[in-house]
């Protein structure tokens, strides 16, 4: 990018639960400024902010810098040559994330997500599905093969966090860090507290996963 281009990241919220994750991504970056946010939601990921978190549409496409229908397949975000740091799907779905696997662009959200694998650019699907079943694995496999990367957001517990938001600015944080976005959004890794010498065994004790 130019220095006249702002930084832009591009924002999907589809149908999987979690809808939580994409609006306080949103609301984060807005906070933290410096980024124009592209946002694009999904039919079913209206539903799900309105079901989970109580909004409409207006309130979600009010958190970023610039709304694309998701049927607009002619949007600036379809082109390789609208240059963006990446896209961040959160949540993802598995039906997204089997499009992304497939090259599969039937909406503007695939088609965005394909364009910024073909061009090289971060890719990031928080994918909400558990128990996986063979179907989900290989197309993960394909993805990650492609460069994207699956971030299944799942609750990190060692810093004790006290409410879901602390629990999913976590997540947020480690997102933000893929695309080399500087935030505050959670403590920082500063090794072990101090373990009484009775707790620790022998072999010695094994690192949490950060």
């Amino acid at each position: 990018m130019t220095d006249a281009e702002p930084r832009r990241l591009i924002v999907a919220i589809t149908g999987a639960t979690g809808a939580i994750y994409g609006v306080r991504l949103l609301a984060r970056l807005r906070e933290i400024g410096g980024i124009e946010t592209h946002l694009i939601l999904s039919a079913a990921g209206v539903l799900n902010a309105h079901q989970e978190l109580g909004l409409k549409r207006h309130d979600v496409e009010a958190l970023a810098d610039v709304v694309h229908n998701v049927n607009d397949i002619a949007a600036p975000l379809a082109s390789g040559s609208f240059r963006t740091i990446g896209m961040a799907i959160a949540p993802c779905s598995v039906r997204t994330l089997a499009a992304c696997a497939t090259g599969l662009a039937e909406n503007l959200i695939t088609r965005a997500a394909d364009v910024c694998l073909k061009e090289r650019r971060r890719v990031v699907l928080m994918l909400r599905e558990t128990p996986l079943n063979l179907a989900h694995i290989r197309a993960m496999e394909s993805v990650t093969l492609m460069g994207g990367i699956v971030f299944p957001p799942v609750p990190a517990f060692y810093q004790r966090p006290a409410s879901i938001e602390q629990m999913v600015d976590h997540s947020l944080a480690r997102v933000l860090d893929l695309f080399g976005i500087d935030n505050a959004l959670a403590p920082r890794w500063a090794g072990m507290r101090a373990t009484p010498a009775s707790l620790v065994p022998a072999e010695g004790l094994e690192p949490p996963t950060t």
